[in-house]
């Protein structure tokens, strides 16, 4: 390799733990050596990144978190490879850092690994891994069987627990399905329903995905028992911990999901009475990415085939306000939900060309929290505008939807003392607005 490549590599190297590291750079720098779709894992649960923006982030959050904190670290290198191709290398180095605290000091100890690709004329970041050795008791039982022969007993004992809440969930949910189909003469008399069949149609549109991630995680986390069984049957306790994990984090979402379904049915019987849940401190970023995602592998799960591009641009200055946060949760969701069928159907008539966007953006302005839904989907005709959020009015194809959804949207936000509104291009696509008060 010439030495000037190899001198930018290991200068690209030191300007990464300048800023992860030493923070003697600023973040910015990460555009220049980081690739807009990094992959990466922390040292924590949480820390699993996707994109440059997740990467920034998440430093963001970690240097605020370390102010007034000193921390001083040593790197000291393992293995730096440079590949037979001289276009990729991998740095693997052990860290030391000791952070101090009221004249007190803590030693911890890291290991990071990181991928470089050299792609027009520089080294760009593709994925890192850092991760914490484990401290074993002894060398005699280094993989801690009989604690995992324990762990796997208190394992299966809260699977079964968890099992048989979701059957509860279930049989509630089913009950509450029985509890809608008994209030068609209410919904007729408010002329919130059209007919049973209407009703019916819509509850099954808007529970799908929460429904399709029940028994999709289900299936995987029965799964993962087996892989847990056949880890702990070849002495992989490491391996039976991490499947333990997955599943108890599959588990909780099997638990949220049922709850959502729960809470949709619920705000359907509830749409006829005007009314909302309780509101709570809730995380408008962390709402609307976790309904971004939900309703893209929603529609993921029915049409392989389908793909998007995926844009968030979350106002990282937002604090938490007091919504109903299933509610909010519902409407974002129902605005990406018609998002990606508008782009899936005009990527159906248009398929070379065309790649299907859908982009949510969150900003604070004055006292109140702007929620931003786009897509580049074919527009809503000029002529339709001023319909769109009337009960029952809908531009999709008889059978797919209910015209129930922008209606209750709509009555959710004028709930929260906000608003809805739409703007859109014929032909390009359209922008959905919410606007809620801090109330600050």
């Amino acid at each position: 390799m010439k030495m000037s490549k190899e001198r930018l590599l290991e200068e690209t190297y030191q300007k990464l733990l300048d800023v992860a590291f030493f923070n003697k750079q600023s973040i910015d720098v990460f555009d220049e050596i980081v690739a807009a779709d990094i992959v990466g894992y922390g040292t924590t649960v949480d820390e699993n990144i996707l994109s440059l923006p997740e990467l920034q982030r998440m430093m963001t959050h970690q240097r605020e978190q370390s102010k007034g904190i000193e921390i001083r670290w040593d790197v000291a290198p393992f293995k730096h490879r440079i590949a037979t191709d001289e276009n990729s290398a991998v740095f693997a180095d052990n860290i030391s850092f000791t952070v101090f605290v009221n004249n007190e000091s803590v030693e911890m100890k890291m290991r990071f690994s990181t991928v470089f690709e050299y792609v027009e004329d520089r080294w760009l970041l593709v994925h890192f891994h850092g991760s914490k050795p484990e401290n074993v008791e002894s060398e005699k039982d280094t993989f801690g069987i009989e604690e995992w022969k324990q762990q796997n007993e208190n394992l299966q004992r809260l699977v079964d627990q968890r099992t048989a809440e979701l059957k509860k969930q279930k049989e509630e949910l089913e009950h509450a399905l029985h509890e809608l189909r008994s209030t068609q003469t209410q919904l007729i008399q408010s002329e919130k329903m059209a007919s049973l069949g209407e009703l019916t149609a819509g509850i099954a549109h808007e529970i799908q995905n929460p429904l399709n991630f029940v028994n999709n995680f289900s299936e995987v986390s029965k799964e993962l028992l087996d892989e847990m069984k056949t880890a702990l049957e070849n002495g992989d306790a490491e391996e039976a911990k991490e499947i333990a994990e997955d599943i108890i984090q599959n588990l909780e979402k099997i638990n949220h999901h049922g709850k959502r379904a729960d809470a949709i049915v619920k705000g359907m019987l509830q749409h006829s009475r005007q009314t909302t849940g309780v509101k709570e401190p809730t995380d408008i970023n962390a709402l609307a990415d976790e309904y971004l995602r939900l309703s893209y592998h929603g529609l993921r799960a029915k049409d392989k085939s389908f793909n998007a591009t995926i844009k968030s641009d979350f106002d990282t200055s937002l604090e938490k306000i007091n919504v109903n946060p299933q509610d909010i949760g519902r409407v974002i969701l129902n605005l990406l939900t018609n998002a990606f069928y508008f782009v899936n159907e005009k990527k159906k008539q248009q398929p070379d060309g065309y790649e299907p966007t859908i982009s949510v953006q969150t900003k604070k302005i004055n006292n109140k929290v702007e929620i931003k839904v786009s897509d580049n989907g074919n527009g809503i005709p000029q002529k339709v505008l001023d319909k769109i959020f009337q009960p029952f009015f809908t531009t999709k194809p008889t059978g797919q939807g209910t015209g129930l959804g922008l209606s209750l949207s709509y009555d959710i936000i004028k709930a929260h003392d906000g608003e809805l509104k739409v703007e859109t291009k014929e032909g390009e696509g359209a922008t959905f607005i919410i606007r809620i008060p801090t109330n600050e």
